[in-house]
């Protein structure tokens, strides 16, 4: 990705910037699409992890739909050629004015988190004259064996409808006569990388789909979310994931009538090992016991590590040196501003350019305006 004369190229440019390799996220996206396709699953990207028109631009066109978590992101979606009959849109907060605008553009789905959230989808439909196509979320209770932070299918959790609350839905869905109940939603965590938590999924879907076989429904779509992991510690090793493996869970152990639609909704995967923030070391300082390499990148920047001590394989571009340990920190004021702690690089001076790796999901889309630092530029390649 981050070859000698791309390195040369960055020697010009002011930093901080996210730097885009096109070609490698092309060849990732493709690398999803056909074990996906020729399974007959869908593929929704989650825009919630970059949103930036070229990057969205290569997924669209590759025939992927979108998963859209607010109002914003199914206008942005619509206004970069994404069909309405190819969005989903989820999440457990949606306002009347997102639920409306989205009725009103036709989207094929909404996936609804709760039975206070299906009464007021009906109810806007209603008054709007049109009937809202939901899938329900429901909460699996399945571990994904992940951070904390990103995990979203336990009990505890925030999102879906608990499965004990099914009995309930089921009895007031005649009463919704503006909703078409069209299929259920499951999603458990993200950076998942332990292809167990997946067959885990697809066991207890199979005991769901059982219970509401038990009431005599039919499903038109069945969603298992995303979640696939991507390798923060050997980028350039494992640049695309094993989207076969991946997809072969489910083909093997979910069990599904014929024709159910089966759709992901992969984010992190697609794009995450396509972009790096590269920065310029300001300074480096001695302490007692700790080097720091100050870069002019901060935690608005690149807000992962801060939030959740997310780790991302931190390089030097400018020195082939001796080894030396750092803490890599950026200017803002926070002593949460950090990168990595105990980082081993080459002898680091002032002026060297330092990349921050696995940076194209859920890294420049997070960036604030902490401290008035402006926005972080983007530079595509590999054609700088």
């Amino acid at each position: 990705m981050l070859n000698k004369d791309i390195v040369n190229r960055f020697k010009s440019l002011e930093t901080p910037f996210y730097y885009y390799d096109l070609d490698l996220l092309t060849e990732t996206v493709k690398a999803a699409y056909k074990p996906a396709n020729s399974r007959g699953y869908e593929i929704h990207y989650a825009i919630k992890a970059n949103v930036n028109e070229p990057v969205l631009k290569i997924i669209q066109k590759q025939g992927l739909g979108a998963d859209c978590v607010s109002g914003p992101e199914v206008e942005h979606a619509l206004k970069l050629g994404f069909k309405p009959e190819k969005i989903v849109f989820a999440g457990v907060g949606k306002t009347d004015k997102e639920i409306i605008f989205g009725l009103e553009q036709g989207i094929s789905c909404f996936n609804v988190e709760s039975i206070a959230e299906l009464r007021v989808i009906n109810e806007l439909a209603q008054k709007l004259g049109k009937t809202a196509k939901i899938a329900l979320r429901l909460n699996p209770n399945v571990d994904a064996k992940t951070h904390h932070y990103i995990t979203t299918g336990l009990s505890e959790n925030k999102f879906g409808i608990n499965y004990t609350e099914i009995p309930e839905i089921i009895e007031n869905l005649p009463k919704f006569k503006n909703i078409e109940f069209i299929g259920l939603h499951f999603h458990i965590g993200s950076q998942i990388t332990q292809l167990e938590s997946f067959k885990n999924l697809c066991l207890r879907v199979n005991d769901i789909l059982n219970t509401f076989k038990g009431y005599g429904i039919e499903l038109q779509t069945l969603n298992l979310g995303g979640g696939l992991g991507v390798d923060y510690e050997n980028p350039d090793g494992n640049p695309i994931p094993d989207f076969e493996s991946f997809f072969e869970v489910f083909e093997k152990f979910l069990i599904v009538d014929s024709g159910v639609k089966i759709q992901f909704e992969l984010g992190r995967s697609l794009v995450g090992q396509c972009a790096a923030l590269i920065t310029r070391v300001i300074y480096v300082k001695q302490a007692i016991k700790t080097h720091f390499a100050i870069v002019d990148a901060g935690m608005n920047d690149l807000m992962r590590p801060a939030l959740y001590q997310a780790y991302h394989k931190i390089e030097n571009l400018s020195s082939t040196k001796d080894l030396k340990t750092y803490d890599v920190v950026g200017p803002v004021c926070e002593s949460s501003d950090s990168f990595g702690r105990h980082v081993q690089l080459p002898r680091t001076d002032r002026g060297d350019l330092i990349a921050i790796r696995t940076t194209g999901a859920y890294g420049q889309v997070m960036g604030n305006s902490y401290n008035l630092r402006p926005s972080t530029p983007s530079v595509y390649g590999p054609n700088i």
